[in-house]
C-alpha cells in the first residue's frame, strides 16, 4: 500500500512516460535527419536506428528497478519456504511493485507474530504434559509412538524417548490387565502388580484426527492413592449405615424379647406372643432384604450381552411394572444383558410410580439405531429433584427415602457403566423428572468416531 502522504507513480505510467519520450526523442531524430539529409531511406534508418537504441536502453533501465524488486520479493518468499519470517524488504518504490514489497513485509510480521504465538502455546501445553502424572502416549495410524511425556516414558520406557518404536511391541512386556485394557474399545480401570503393591489405573483411549492421519491418544492416570482416600470414605459411610440399621432393628427386637419374658411369666397376656413374634420376625426379614441389597450391588457380574428383541423384553418388563410406552419400538434388536437392564428398567419403573403415586404418568421411550446404540427414557410427573439431590442422586448410600438403603440408582449406573454405556438423570419442564440410560451399538454394526 502507497505510504500516506506520498504520491504514487504507477509502473504503468512510468512505462508510458518512456514510451512518449521515445516518441518524442525519434521525431526530433527523424526532423533532424531529413533536414541533413532529404532521402527518405536514409531518414527512415536512421530514425529506427536511433529509436530502437533510445528504446532498449530506456526500457533496461525501467525493468532493472522493476527486475530487482521481483527477485528481493523472490528471495523473500524463499524465507518463508525455509520458515524464516525475519526477513524484511526496502520499500524504495512508490508503484505496484512497492505496494507489493509493503504487503509483504506486512505478511511478513504478521506470520513472524502468528508463529511465536504458537511456539508460545506449543511450549505451554509441553510444559503441562511434561509435568502431569498422567502417562501421554500418541500413536499415528501405524501405531508408531509419536509423542510421550515423561511420566509415560518412566512407566513404559524406562525414562528412554520411545518415539519412532511400535506402542504394542513395547506392550507386550506389560501386565496382561494393561495389554487386554489397551486393546479394548472403552475407558476402563485395571489393576496390575508394582513391587509388591496393587497399582490402579484408569486408561482413556482417544482416536482422532491429525494432518488428516488417523492417530490414537492413550491416558493412563495413576488412581491408587485417590481411590484408597475414596475407598476409605465409602467404607466409613457403610459401617455408618449398617450401624444406623443394625441399631434401628436391634433395639426393638431386644425390647420385645424383654416383653416376651415379661408375658411368660404372666399366662394372662400369653396372646400377646405371636404378636411380638410377628414384630419381630417382620425386623428380622427387613434387615436380610437390607444386607442382600447391598450383597447383590457388591457382587454385579459381568454382563452377557446378546441380541434382544424390543418387543419381546419390553413385554416382559411391563408384566411386572406397568408403564406407558411412547413413540413406536424399534424393530432393529438391542444388545446388552437382558437380566441386568430389566433389573436397571425395574429400579427405574419402581422409582417413577412411587414418584407419580401411580402408573398413570410413568413412560417408557426406546430410541435405537445401529450406529449410535439405544437410548431408554424412563419420564413421570412427580415432585422431581432438588439440584443437591440430582448431584448426590448415583451415589451409593445416598437415598431420599427415610427406609431407603441408597443402592437402586447406583446400581443401575453399575450396570450401565459395565455395558460400556450410562445414565443422566434431569428435572422435566412441568415437573417430574427424566431418566436417561444410554447403550453402546453391537461393536460389529457401531461407529468409531475418529474426528
Amino acid at each position: 500500500m502507497p505510504k500516506p502522504g506520498k504520491r504514487r507513480f504507477s509502473l504503468a505510467a512510468r512505462i508510458t512516460v518512456f514510451f512518449a519520450l521515445t516518441v518524442a526523442l525519434m521525431s526530433g531524430a527523424a526532423a533532424a535527419v531529413t533536414y541533413f539529409f532529404p532521402r527518405a531511406w536514409i531518414v527512415f534508418s536512421a530514425t529506427l536506428a536511433l529509436g530502437l537504441s533510445l528504446g532498449i536502453f530506456l526500457v533496461r533501465r525501467s525493468l532493472f528497478s522493476v527486475n530487482r524488486a521481483l527477485r528481493m520479493i523472490a528471495d523473500g518468499i524463499q524465507s518463508f519456504k525455509d520458515r524464516d519470517f525475519s526477513m524484511r524488504l526496502a520499500e524504495t518504490r512508490n508503484d505496484e511493485l512497492g505496494e507489493l514489497l509493503t504487503l509483504y513485509n506486512h505478511l511478513g510480521d504478521l506470520l513472524r507474530e502468528e508463529r511465536s504465538s504458537i511456539l508460545q502455546r506449543e511450549l505451554m501445553l509441553d510444559t503441562v504434559l511434561q509435568s502431569t502424572p498422567t502417562a501421554v502416549v500418541l500413536t499415528n495410524a501405524r501405531d508408531r509412538i509419536v509423542f510421550s511425556n515423561r511420566a509415560a516414558r518412566q512407566m513404559f520406557f524406562g525414562g528412554r524417548k520411545p518415539e519412532g518404536h511400535s506402542f504394542r511391541e513395547i506392550l507386550e512386556g506389560c501386565p496382561a490387565p494393561m495389554r487386554e485394557i489397551v486393546d479394548s474399545d472403552s475407558d476402563a480401570l485395571f489393576t496390575v502388580e508394582s513391587r509388591g503393591e496393587q497399582e490402579t489405573f484408569h486408561l482413556s483411549k482417544r482416536p482422532f484426527r491429525l494432518n488428516a492421519q488417523v492417530h490414537t491418544l492413550y491416558m493412563f492416570a495413576r488412581l491408587t492413592r485417590e481411590l484408597s482416600r475414596q475407598e476409605v470414605e465409602v467404607w466409613k459411610k457403610v459401617i455408618r449405615v449398617i450401624s444406623h440399621e443394625l441399631n434401628n432393628s436391634l433395639a426393638p427386637i431386644s425390647s420385645m424379647l424383654h416383653s416376651a419374658k415379661t408375658i411368660k411369666d404372666q399366662p394372662q397376656h400369653a396372646h400377646r406372643l405371636d404378636q411380638v413374634f410377628d414384630a419381630i420376625g417382620e425386623r428380622m426379614a427387613y434387615l436380610k432384604s437390607f444386607l442382600e441389597g447391598y450383597a447383590r450391588f457388591a457382587r454385579l457380574p459381568k454382563p452377557k450381552k446378546q441380541s434382544v428383541s424390543w418387543p419381546e423384553f419390553l413385554a416382559r418388563v411391563s408384566e411386572l411394572y406397568a408403564f406407558e410406552l411412547e413413540g413406536e419400538v424399534p424393530r432393529e434388536d438391542g444388545f446388552f444383558d437382558p437380566s441386568q437392564i430389566q433389573q436397571v428398567l425395574i429400579n427405574l419403573l419402581k422409582n417413577a410410580i412411587e414418584a407419580s403415586s401411580g402408573a398413570d404418568n410413568v413412560r417408557v421411550r426406546i430410541d435405537s439405531s445401529p450406529e449410535f446404540g439405544s437410548r431408554i427414557l424412563v419420564m413421570d410427573r412427580g415432585k422431581g429433584m432438588e439440584e443437591e439431590v440430582l448431584k448426590q442422586s448415583l451415589l451409593p448410600f445416598y437415598s431420599t427415602k427415610q427406609a431407603g438403603m441408597g443402592l437402586g440408582l447406583p446400581l443401575c449406573r453399575e450396570i450401565l457403566e459395565a455395558h460400556g454405556g450410562q445414565i443422566q438423570i434431569q428435572n422435566r419442564e412441568g415437573g417430574g423428572l427424566m431418566v436417561t440410560c444410554f447403550l453402546p451399538p453391537h461393536p460389529r454394526r457401531g461407529q468409531t468416531p475418529i474426528s
